[in-house]
C-alpha cells in the first residue's frame, strides 16, 4: 500500500517545525510568529500550526492561570494564546484544527478503531498516532488563512513545551518520521534555547543549549537553526562555542535578546539573515527587493520607542495575578494607545480584592468588585468598556443602583437581568458556550461604538459566553438612558451597551481584542484610549481620522493616572 502522504507533497509545501529546550516559555509563540511574518513579507502565502501535548481536546476548560487566556477563533475553536500571536503578526484567519493537541489525536484514532478502519490490527502510537499527527497536518497545512483564499505556501509548526517531555514523545517521532517524508528540501526545525547569565558572574552559559540539542538529535532531529533567548546580546565567542558544540555554522545561530518591543523580533531576525538562510535551505524563490511589510514594523517599533505621553488603563478582573490571562485584552490596548500615540500603562486590579469580607460560591468571586468598579466608573464619569460579564455586570449595577433592583450575584442572577442561555448544558462545562463569529446589528444612528467602526450597519465579532441580558427587561433600562444600540440578527440578543451623558460607557457582549490588530485596532478599545486621552470628542468630529495634533492631549486638569486609580477604594459591600 502506498504512503498517502506522498501523494500530498507534490505542492512542494514547506514545513518549518519550532521546538523548544531548557524551559517552556521561552517566547517560541513570538519566534514562530516573527519567522512567518518575514516569510510573508517576502510575498509568500504562510499558515500556523500550534501542536499542544496536553490531553485536553481543546484549552476551553482552562483555568487562565494554568496556560493563560483562551483564544477564540471565527469557527468557535477555543484555542492556546500562541493561535493569537499567529493571527495578529501574520494577519491571518485560522480555524479550531490549528490548534492540535494530544486529545484531539487520540480521539480520531479511537474513533476510526472503533468504526473498525484499522482491519482488526493492534493500534499502537508508532505507526497509527505518529501516522495520525502527520496526516493532520499534511492537511490543515493546506487551508487558505488569507482573505484571498490562497493555499499557502510555507507551513510554521510549533511544538509546545520542552523537547524531553513524556507528553511530546510522539510529535516528535511523527516528525522524525516526517522529514524524510517529505524530503530535507521541505522541512527544517528551529530550536528555541535559552542562554542563561547568571548575575554572579554575568556570564551567558551554553551548556543548557548543548544537552538540549544534544537530547533532539538523539530523538531524531537536528535543528538548523538555534535560535538563542538571553537577556543581552549574544557574544561572538558564545556563538562560535554554541557552533562547534552543536554541529552547525555560525551563521545558523540566531541571537533573540530582550528588546523594547515584540515588533522588533521580526526585524532582528531579518537582520541576521534568517529569511536568506530559509530561501537556500527550503529551496524557496524569494524576493530580496526591500519589503514594505517589514518598513510598516520598523516604523510601528520606532514609533513605540518614541513615545513620551501616557494613559493609564485600569484593568479589573479576578487573574490579573498572571498578566497572560488577558493577553489579547493587553495586545488590543497597545495597539489602540499606539494609534493614538501614547505608551501605555496597565494598572492590574484583582476584583476579589474590592470585596473581602464575602464569601463564594465558585464562579461568582470577583463579581460584587467589578460591580463597585463599574458604579464607580459610571457616577465619576470615567471611560469605561465592559467586555462580556463586563457588560452583563454593568447592567446589574445600572439595574442595582439606578433601577432600584434588589438582589446579589450569589442569587441565582440579580432580578433576572442576567439570564442562562437555551444552547447552554450545564451539566457540561466543554464547548456549551455561544462561540465564534456572530453578526451583531446596530440598531440606531446616533451610537458612539457605530460611528468607530467607520458608520457601519453590523459588525461580526467573535463571542464566548453562557450567559445573556434578558431582553423582556430591555425597556426598563432604555427609559433611564441605558442603551441597547446593538443586538443580534434575529433581535433576541443584545449585544452592545452604550449609556447616555457620560464620556465613554460601552459595554459589548463579543470579545473585539481577539480581532484587534498592530495596524487596525479594534473600535472598542480605541474607544476607550480617545476617551482616556481626553481625544474621543474631537476624533468623532472629524469623522474618525487621527490627525498629527492628536499626539497631545487636550484633556483639562492635572490628576495623574495613579490619583485617579487611587479613588477606586475599598467598598463597603453588603449582602442583600
Amino acid at each position: 500500500v502506498s504512503n498517502p502522504l506522498c501523494l500530498k507533497t507534490s505542492t512542494m509545501m514547506k514545513y518549518i517545525l519550532v521546538t523548544g529546550g531548557v524551559i517552556s516559555g521561552i517566547g517560541k509563540g513570538i519566534i514562530a510568529s516573527s519567522v512567518g511574518t518575514i516569510l510573508k513579507s517576502c510575498g509568500l502565502h504562510v499558515t500556523a500550526i500550534k501542536i499542544d501535548p496536553y490531553i485536553n481536546i481543546d484549552a476551553g476548560t482552562f483555568s487562565p492561570y494554568e496556560h493563560g487566556e483562551v483564544f477564540v477563533l471565527d469557527d468557535g475553536g477555543e484555542v492556546d494564546l500562541d493561535l493569537g500571536n499567529y493571527e495578529r503578526f501574520l494577519d491571518i484567519r485560522l480555524t479550531r484544527d490549528n490548534n492540535l493537541t494530544t486529545g484531539k489525536i487520540y480521539q480520531s484514532v479511537i474513533n476510526k478503531e472503533r468504526r473498525g478502519d484499522y482491519l482488526g490490527k493492534t493500534v499502537q502510537v508508532v505507526p497509527h498516532i505518529t501516522d495520525a499527527i502527520q496526516e493532520w497536518v499534511v492537511k490543515q497545512a493546506k487551508v487558505p488563512v488569507d482573505d484571498d483564499d490562497v493555499e499557502p505556501q510555507v507551513c510554521v509548526i510549533e511544538l509546545g513545551g520542552t523537547v524531553g517531555d513524556i507528553e511530546s514523545m510522539p510529535f516528535i517521532e511523527a516528525f522524525r518520521q516526517f522529514q524524510f517524508k517529505v524530503k530535507r528540501e521541505n522541512f527544517c526545525n528551529i530550536h528555541v534555547s535559552l542562554i542563561p547569565q547568571p548575575s554572579a558572574t554575568g556570564e551567558q552559559k551554553t551548556k543548557p543549549t548543548q544537552n538540549s540539542v544534544r537530547e533532539l538529535r538523539g530523538l531524531g532531529l537536528s535543528p538548523d537553526l538555534i535560535m538563542c533567548r538571553c537577556s543581552t546580546a549574544l557574544e561572538n565567542s558564545v556563538k562560535e562555542k554554541i557552533s562547534m558544540f552543536c554541529h552547525v555554522e555560525p551563521e545558523q545561530v540566531i541571537c533573540v535578546h530582550d528588546v523594547s518591543s515584540i515588533y522588533r523580533v521580526p526585524l532582528l531576525l531579518e537582520n541576521q539573515g534568517v529569511v536568506g538562510y530559509l530561501s537556500r535551505r527550503l529551496n524557496m524563490p524569494i524576493e530580496t527587493k526591500p519589503r514594505k511589510m517589514l518598513t510598516k514594523w520598523k516604523e510601528m517599533s520606532d514609533r513605540s520607542d518614541r513615545l513620551l505621553e501616557h494613559c493609564s488603563i485600569a484593568l479589573v478582573g479576578k487573574y490579573t495575578k498572571f498578566s497572560d490571562s488577558y493577553a489579547s485584552v493587553i495586545k488590543a490596548l497597545e495597539h489602540s494607545a499606539l494609534a493614538i500615540s501614547h505608551k501605555l500603562e496597565v494598572k492590574y486590579i484583582d476584583s476579589a480584592y474590592l470585596e473581602p469580607m464575602l464569601r463564594h460560591r465558585f464562579g461568582v468571586r470577583g463579581t460584587e468588585g467589578k460591580i463597585h468598579a463599574i458604579n464607580w466608573a459610571r457616577n465619576q464619569k470615567k471611560p469605561f468598556l465592559g467586555v462580556c460579564l463586563g457588560m452583563q455586570l454593568a447592567v446589574c449595577e445600572f439595574a442595582r443602583n439606578t433601577l432600584g433592583w434588589k438582589g446579589n450575584i450569589n442569587s441565582p442572577t440579580l432580578y433576572w437581568a442576567v439570564i442562562d442561555m437555551p444552547e447552554h448544558n450545564p451539566g457540561q462545562m466543554g464547548g456549551t458556550m455561544r462561540l465564534g463569529k456572530r453578526r451583531t446589528i446596530f440598531k440606531t444612528n446616533n451610537s458612539v461604538l457605530r460611528k468607530l467602526y467607520g458608520d457601519a450597519e453590523y459588525v461580526d465579532e467573535r463571542h464566548r459566553h453562557r450567559f445573556e441580558v434578558n431582553p423582556e427587561l430591555k425597556s426598563h433600562f432604555e427609559e433611564k438612558g441605558f442603551r441597547f444600540v446593538g443586538q443580534d440578527v434575529e433581535g433576541e440578543r443584545m449585544e452592545v451597551i452604550e449609556l447616555d451623558d457620560h464620556p465613554y460607557f460601552v459595554g459589548v457582549q463579543y470579545h473585539p481584542e481577539f480581532t484587534s490588530r498592530p495596524i487596525k485596532p479594534s473600535p472598542p478599545y480605541l474607544g476607550l484610549l480617545l476617551a482616556s486621552a481626553g481625544k474621543l470628542q474631537g476624533y468623532l468630529q472629524k469623522g474618525c481620522r487621527l490627525s498629527p495634533r492628536d499626539t497631545y492631549s487636550d484633556r483639562s486638569g492635572s490628576s495623574t493616572p495613579d490619583s485617579e486609580i487611587s479613588e477606586l477604594k475599598l467598598p463597603s459591600i453588603t449582602n442583600e
